[in-house]
């Protein structure tokens, strides 16, 4: 199962992408053999293997949900550039509706 020129140049063309004569000759040959190798893989006999959605086990390596008490909201603005009335200021960037 090989792939021919006008199909190479048709999906240049679809990427939009302008390639030289040398270009879909290289391209030709390596899509080829890309599509040869995928239709070994497709032929291998899989009798018996269990399906995996990974080649390595995966384990959630999260932590502990545990609560625990925050700095508090005079701590966070302590260094804050501009703080007021308990909040972080910032300049604005939207205009007002009028």
């Amino acid at each position: 199962m090989g792939i021919g020129r006008e199909q190479v140049e048709h999906v240049a063309k679809l990427a939009r992408l302008a390639l030289t004569e040398e270009e879909l000759t290289l391209f030709e040959g390596q899509l080829s053999a890309i599509l040869e190798h995928a239709n070994t893989v497709t032929n291998l006999d899989t009798e018996g293997v269990e399906p995996t959605s990974h080649s390595m086990p995966l384990m959630n390596v999260m932590r502990p949900d545990v609560i625990i008490p925050s700095i508090g909201a005079e701590a966070a603005l302590a260094n804050a550039p501009a703080a007021g009335d308990g909040h972080f200021r910032v300049p604005r960037i939207l205009e007002e509706e009028g």
